[in-house]
């Protein structure tokens, strides 16, 4: 069992990670989209630290907690984003579609796309490497794709070594969770015929002691299970999102936005007024909750939790600051002291 000054450890360098991604992203230094995984860090840390050598890990867009507590290199991943040719993929796969052969590790921006590969690593292992297993991170949208379901059954029917564990953090992109997810994904799993759990996600002992449970059930060949684990979304879909920044400061980002919905909801033609105020009222409402979950260093943020439960250590808490602080600095500086950019090369 992993004490919590570990599990704390790992969830800071996962946070202390995106936060660098986030000002190298806003310094023009990585292209592209971006998706932080900010929120999810216990959830990370809680899971990814049961595993072991030769264990499958199949991640989806938001990968980089996971990946920092798994233990792939911070200069390499760090590189890739930045595009150099000494990055975890020489540069070519982004933020979104990182491997570690090393680690067992894929991530992929497909959504849904992670059930059925990490269930082609836990058949391998089943076959191969008896006693490993494999772990898959997913979201409640990717939950309602087919290969998702068809992963459950096959997980199901073949006995696999499976532990698929669901973030809801409330949100499939700028659509409420509940908008486009019918029933109980508890129950979904368990009509499948699989053992499920769930827990708050950001109670990182809690995790880590569920987890515990279905990883081991997985290790000793009796099947797959579901873990359900609830989080805020504390960024919003990808960085710089539009939606979040209209909720934040509403006059400066969203006059021309809100001025455009405003005339057509006075215009002729079209829904009756009755639908339209209805729908202005339902978009203002997705923005509150928006404004409400995208917020960090509060009761909502999993960081803020730890580092409470951390209080009575205090002088132990301000160490692993200290040596979190000055490992991604290292890494970082790692990153952008080797070679250059795949287009350099």
């Amino acid at each position: 069992m992993i004490d919590l000054p570990e599990l704390y450890r790992q969830m800071m360098r996962a946070r202390a990670y995106e936060l660098t991604v986030e000002d190298l992203w806003e310094k023009g230094l990585i292209s592209g989209e971006m998706h932080l995984g900010t929120g999810e860090e216990a959830v990370a840390a809680g899971v990814v630290t049961h595993l072991t050598e030769g264990d499958g890990l199949a991640l989806t867009h938001r990968c980089s907690p996971a990946l920092v507590v798994r233990g792939v290199p911070l200069a390499a991943m760090l590189a890739e984003l930045l595009g150099r040719e000494n990055g975890l993929c020489r540069g070519r796969g982004g933020h979104m579609h990182l491997f570690s052969k090393e680690h067992v590790a894929a991530t992929s921006g497909i959504v849904g796309a992670s059930l059925p590969t990490a269930a082609g690593f836990a058949l391998a292992n089943r076959r191969l490497r008896p006693g490993a297993i494999a772990v898959a991170f997913t979201g409640t949208g990717a939950m309602n794709q087919g290969m998702a379901l068809e992963t459950l059954n096959l997980a199901v029917a073949w006995n696999l070594p499976l532990v698929i564990v669901c973030i809801d953090n409330g949100w499939a992109i700028t659509t409420t969770s509940e908008a486009v997810t019918g029933g109980d994904l508890i129950e979904r799993a368990n009509g499948f015929g699989m053992r499920t759990a769930s827990v708050d996600g950001r109670e990182v002992r809690e995790i880590h002691r569920i987890t515990g449970k279905l990883v081991e059930r997985a290790r000793r060949g009796k099947g797959p299970s579901f873990l359900l684990a609830t989080c805020p979304r504390l960024d919003g879909h990808i960085l710089g999102d539009a939606m979040i920044r209209m909720a934040k400061r509403p006059i400066a980002e969203g006059k021309d936005t809100f001025g455009r919905v405003i005339t057509s909801a006075m215009s002729r033609g079209g829904g009756g007024l009755a639908d339209r105020a209805g729908g202005v009222t339902r978009m203002v409402t997705v923005m509150a909750k928006a404004r409400r979950g995208t917020t960090r260093e509060t009761r909502r943020d999993p960081i803020i939790k730890a580092r409470k439960a951390m209080k009575r250590r205090e002088a132990e808490r301000d160490r692993i600051d200290a040596e979190v602080a000055a490992e991604i600095e290292k890494a970082l500086a790692d990153a952008l002291t080797e070679s250059g950019t795949v287009d350099d090369a």
